[in-house]
């Protein structure tokens, strides 16, 4: 059965490659980018896969949150119009570093795009992804405990120290999140794709080529598709040793995890006034 599934940050990496991985396989592929140019040539590319599904296209800079309500609100609309819903979210646009980390609203810019903007973007198309969607949100094997103070952009950080923290924190909302609504919402599930793959980001922070891509696509379209990860909500998937594992010890902790997404949503009702 064809599957409606959007995956931010889609215009190269791994993100480019599970949507050619998805398209492959006849699904219906919404693509996102930040650059209008890349995401065109993305949609090309995706749509010269043999057997390629229909395809969508949306630009969003998710590091400005009035574009993550944009998103979401032009997403919702085209869903329900075209197919009626959303079978699966990919949270998988990441930032490492930046030549000016700070956003325009005085946040680090790797919590707003790993982190925050994931969450905004969940909870605005939960009521399209219903009881049987997946939410599949992009982890790292680096997670470093966080700073409140550092989500909320009261304290700078170096940019391995953000993203790790960034990284943990997102996976501390998919499972406070995947808790709270329990069976009456969709599996909400945190994977780390493997480390150091061939992706602009990981050239950009270590120098490196890095491992071949298709193998985070291919996680990420089994956590997408596959039974296995079909009663695997609030778990934490690790493809760097091909089982589920547990994350860092703070997001096992209830309470700690119940702080960083009180966090999150002192930092959105902030932005908002």
């Amino acid at each position: 059965m064809q599957k409606t599934i959007l995956i931010t940050g889609s215009t190269d990496g791994i993100g480019l490659e599970t949507a050619k991985t998805l398209a492959a396989l006849g699904h219906r592929v919404l693509l996102h980018g930040r650059n209008p140019a890349k995401l065109d040539a993305a949609a090309g590319a995706v749509g010269d896969v043999p057997e390629a599904g229909p395809l969508g296209k949306y630009v969003a800079d998710l590091s400005r949150i009035e574009d993550v309500e944009a998103l979401a609100e032009t997403v919702a609309k085209a869903v329900a119009k075209d197919s009626g819903g959303l079978d699966v979210l990919i949270n998988n646009a990441g930032v490492y570093n930046a030549a000016d980390p700070m956003t325009k609203d005085g946040l680090d810019v790797r919590f707003v795009v790993n982190t925050i903007a994931p969450y905004l973007l969940t909870q605005r198309l939960l009521p399209l992804l219903g009881t049987s969607g997946r939410v599949v949100n992009l982890s790292s094997a680096a997670q470093a405990s966080v700073d409140l103070r550092a989500l909320a952009g009261d304290v700078n950080l170096a940019d391995g120290t953000a993203y790790a923290q960034s990284k943990l924190a997102i996976t501390m909302w998919s499972r406070h999140l995947a808790q709270a609504l329990g069976d009456s919402g969709p599996v909400i599930l945190a994977v780390n794709p493997g480390s150091l793959l061939a992706t602009k980001m990981v050239k950009q922070a270590f120098g490196v080529a890095g491992g071949d891509v298709r193998r985070g696509a291919e996680v990420l379209r089994s956590a997408s598709l596959d039974d296995a990860f079909a009663a695997a909500s609030g778990k934490y998937f690790d493809n760097d040793s091909g089982r589920f594992a547990n994350p860092h010890p703070d997001a096992l902790d209830p309470s700690k995890c119940e702080g960083v997404v009180l966090a999150i949503e002192a930092i959105l009702k902030r932005l908002r006034k």
